[in-house]
């Protein structure tokens, strides 16, 4: 098996494509018309005497003179290329260059044998009494025989929706026009997906019949189609095309019967094939239902419901999540009541212990409960060919069934179960929230948009992240068992500012004239070794806030810190998906208790080598500062985990600020030390945080001139981005509080200065490097630090405005609360939700531009799975 279509464009010949191997020897030519000013072209016809040539097209003269046409010269200039799907199949043209063109549906495709009698495969109505209907693809005569049956039940008014993203064109054959679609040779089961957005369905479908037309003149008007992919019997087949009315796109199939039909409307809604739809199909959605007098709430209760008719392929995965949206817009328009026989019906199944992030929703949301058993009882009513809950349990178990992972095709058999959980999950979760959508905004005629509505809930998209929670129940042993490896500290932090044979620890540093210092973490040794020198003679703090930014797990063994990894991937930590300290303490206590129960020789990664280790002793860092407390009563310990290379959360400035409050109320001379794993990303982040936060309690510094700067990117080296400047004129004195923070983060970063790290400058040299990167995968990773690099500023900017606004309270209303009910409103998450380089490229075309994405994608590089799906 293998394809003949060359990458390079292949001239065009008049011939049949059989004859360039079967022909008569002229065929062999397959120079271009362009390529000489007196052409040679090869006909099909042997009778053929000579061709003469002119500026509008070829003549064929034959020897009769009775035959005469022309081939217009922009085909003969369209350079089309040509392939086969294998060596004992004729050579044919590829629709723009590489497709071939397949039968849509297949005859077992049609589960539930509707085909014959209502004219489209899988033709169901949702159980109970709603006029809601789903099919999968008909053909034209087909889809006019669903129509006249819908009729002849009395449906006055019939909406439908394709909600098919991939083009599909409608070849005539004998008296009907069957569905075909364009595929890969590498997948011809697969439709295209993922288009680009200037690239749409309907154009892609005008483009595929302009071909096609092409493709028959050069053919005697034929073309090749596939119907058997399963075992190519008798394949590939020849159809006829003498014009371009012999191929429809779907806008004709679809809409000119409402020029026969008064009550009939027709709208394109694509929806993904997996996972939950983009915001804005929601809003196309939704504008649908603004401007139908019939699905408002104002219309009249006598009135008939309009009927709601939705088709994908098959039928099955995208039609049903369409046909569950319909079912909750048809609560709200029947007042949200169920007949009871439907609710026993769905009440019959067995309960299913609810997923972390599903309890977390609906535990925020106004009447969650409520708004999540309709979306329950929508997806029974719909569940005739699928249902969407119970796929995630399926997928789950799956997923946790598989033993040792392997590989199928190249992918990793695990990460496929684990993304069809997490993108099924992702669904019922945006239906849930779609449907709190549903009863805040119809009676409100839908004064806000879903995107609208999702932006001013930026929470949302923080659960969203959290979807997948495995890392809480992976076990202590995959270290004991070889499955992780220790690596150390000495390893991951290596020590820049040489400070480790003074004070035990790396990258120790203090901000000039400022009690705020930044360390990487210590072990117990290294941990008093600090606080000795905190409160000697020369410094005298009675009182040290030490604060953990840890998200990782961290033990201490044989005096140095280590933390667990994936051999695959050493330097990339393992998150734990919480922000309960509590709950890290407890994972960490478990470590260490299973390392030092093993007794075994255990492999662990040191600065320079590999070796193996056996602990007899060890530490949570709870314990090592627990032991420190006893000979420094005013040290006070907390752990606030803080994600890397990201901006913190606006819960995490909240906890900052209520530790440096609480410190400064005990003693307005506390120290402050910041420390997470190499004392650089999340500790000076923190750095700035305090030194903003003491500014506002003891007083600004002045401000320094501003120096003009003669550098590349200077511009760019002072923040003075377009998103960022968005930001800053939106808010009051904005660029006060700018320049606030640039004073802050200058501050903090003369103390780094051989870390060459700067939290502003580090965001435009990050997207440098990234658009220099050769690897496609580095480059992402670079692309995503870059991102979330330029959001960490911004949010410093906010959290700065929101200490001047809400000083007078004495802050009494936390950053976070702040964000929702001020910022959110005044559109700052808007900004978020639009972040980029506009500078250099559009923000649209890239998903991290999102909150939705950007806020998912912890990590790029995915790690092995492990633990249980919550």
């Amino acid at each position: 098996m293998g394809t003949t279509a060359s990458a390079a464009p292949q001239p065009v010949y008049v011939a049949s494509p059989l004859e360039s191997v079967h022909g008569n020897g002229m065929a062999d030519s397959r120079q271009s018309f362009s390529m000489s000013p007196f052409p040679t072209v090869s006909i099909h016809n042997s009778k053929a005497k000579s061709i003469i040539t002119n500026k509008v097209a070829p003549v064929v003269i034959t020897y009769n003179c009775r035959q005469e046409f022309q081939i217009h010269d922009d085909i003969l200039k369209a350079n089309y290329k040509v392939g086969r799907i294998s060596d004992s199949m004729p050579e044919h043209y590829l629709v723009k260059g590489e497709y071939f063109m397949v039968q849509d549906v297949y005859s077992k495709a049609d589960v539930l044998n509707t085909t014959s009698s209502y004219g489209a495969p899988n033709f169901r109505q949702v159980k109970g009494s709603y006029p809601l209907y789903g099919m999968g693809q008909p053909s034209l005569n087909g889809f006019k025989q669903v129509l006249q049956k819908l009729q002849a039940q009395g449906q006055e008014e019939i909406i439908f929706f394709c909600v098919r993203e991939e083009p599909v064109v409608f070849l005539h054959k004998d008296d009907d026009f069957l569905p075909y679609t364009p595929r890969r040779k590498e997948n011809l089961h697969e439709n295209l997906h993922g288009l680009e957005k200037e690239e749409t369905g309907e154009h892609l479908e005008l483009t595929i019949r302009s071909e096609l037309h092409d493709f028959a003149k050069l053919n005697e008007n034929i073309f090749y189609v596939y119907n058997n992919i399963e075992f190519f019997k008798d394949e590939p087949q020849k159809i006829s095309i003498t014009c371009e009315e012999d191929i429809h796109v779907t806008e004709e199939v679809y809409k000119r019967p409402m020029f026969t039909m008064q009550g009939y409307r027709y709208y394109r809604l694509p929806l993904p094939m997996e996972g939950a739809p983009l915001e804005e199909d929601f809003d196309a959605f939704v504008n649908i239902l603004r401007e139908s007098p019939s699905l408002s709430l104002d219309h009249s209760a006598s009135r008939q419901l309009p009927t709601l008719l939705f088709s994908c392929q098959v039928g099955v995965g995208r039609t049903n999540l369409a046909m569950i949206l319909g079912t909750l817009v048809m609560n709200r328009l029947s007042g949200g009541s169920q007949p009871p026989s439907q609710v026993e019906e769905a009440a019959t199944s067995e309960p299913r212990p609810l997923f972390h992030v599903i309890q977390c929703l609906i535990n925020r949301l106004p009447n969650g409960q409520q708004i999540m058993e309709e979306v329950d009882h929508a997806i029974t009513l719909c569940s005739e060919m699928h249902n969407i809950k119970e796929a995630i349990y399926e997928n789950k178990s799956k997923l946790e069934g598989i033993g040792e992972d392997y590989q199928i095709q190249g992918s990793s058999t695990k990460d496929y179960f684990l993304n069809r959980t997490m993108q099924s999950l992702e669904r019922y979760f945006y239906l849930i929230v779609f449907n709190a959508y549903l009863h805040e905004q119809y009676p409100l005629a839908f004064v806000s948009n879903f995107s609208q509505w999702m932006s001013s809930r930026a929470w949302l998209y923080r659960l969203l992240a959290r979807m997948n929670v495995s890392e809480l129940s992976a076990s202590a042993e995959l270290v004991t068992r070889g499955a992780r490896v220790l690596v150390a500290d000495e390893y991951l932090a290596p020590d820049v500012l040489s400070t480790v044979k003074e004070m035990k620890v790396a990258n120790f540093r203090r901000v000039p004239k400022m009690p705020v210092y930044g360390v990487a973490q210590p072990t117990s040794e290294a941990t008093g070794a600090v606080l000795a020198h905190l409160t000697d003679e020369k410094r005298k703090h009675s009182h040290v806030l030490w604060v953990n930014l840890h998200e990782e797990l961290v033990f201490e063994g044989n005096g140095k810190i280590f933390t667990p990894r994936e051999p695959s991937c050493l330097d990339q930590p393992i998150p734990i998906p919480t922000s309960d300290p509590q709950v890290l303490e407890k994972l960490e206590t478990s470590l260490k208790e299973e390392i030092l129960r093993a007794q075994k020789w255990l492999e662990v990664t040191l600065e320079q080598e590999k070796q193996m280790k056996m602990f007899k002793s060890g530490l949570t860092v709870q314990e090592i500062f627990n032991q420190q407390k006893s000979s420094h009563q005013g040290l006070m310990y907390k752990h606030i985990p803080m994600p890397e290379c990201c901006a913190p959360k606006a819960e995490d400035f909240d906890k900052l600020l209520e530790a440096m409050k609480g410190a400064l109320a005990e003693d307005s001379l506390s120290a402050f030390v910041f420390s997470c794993s190499n004392g650089r990303s999340r500790s000076t982040t923190a750095m700035v945080v305090a030194v903003l936060t003491l500014w506002h309690f003891k007083g600004f510094p002045e401000c320094a001139d501003e120096e003009i700067v003669s550098v590349p990117d200077a511009k760019y080296t002072k923040g003075e981005f377009e998103v960022v400047m968005q930001l800053v004129r939106l808010l009051p004195d904005g660029y006060r509080m700018k320049k606030e923070v640039d004073m802050a983060l200058d501050t903090v970063s003369e103390t780094m200065t051989p870390m060459h790290y700067h939290l502003r400058e580090i965001i435009i040299c990050t997207y440098r490097q990234a658009k220099h990167e050769k690897s496609e995968k580095e480059c992402q990773q670079l692309m995503l630090k870059s991102w979330r690099y330029l959001e960490r500023y911004m949010y410093l900017i906010l959290f700065n405005t929101y200490l001047h606004l809400e000083k007078k309270d004495s802050w009494q209303r936390c950053f976070s609360v702040w964000m929702e009910q001020v910022a959110a409103r005044a559109g700052v998450y808007d900004i978020f939700n639009q972040l980029g380089f506009s500078e250099f490229e559009d923000p649209r075309d890239t998903p991290l531009a999102r909150l939705r994405y950007r806020w998912q994608q912890q990590n790029i590089q995915s790690l092995p799975f492990r633990g249980e799906f919550i």
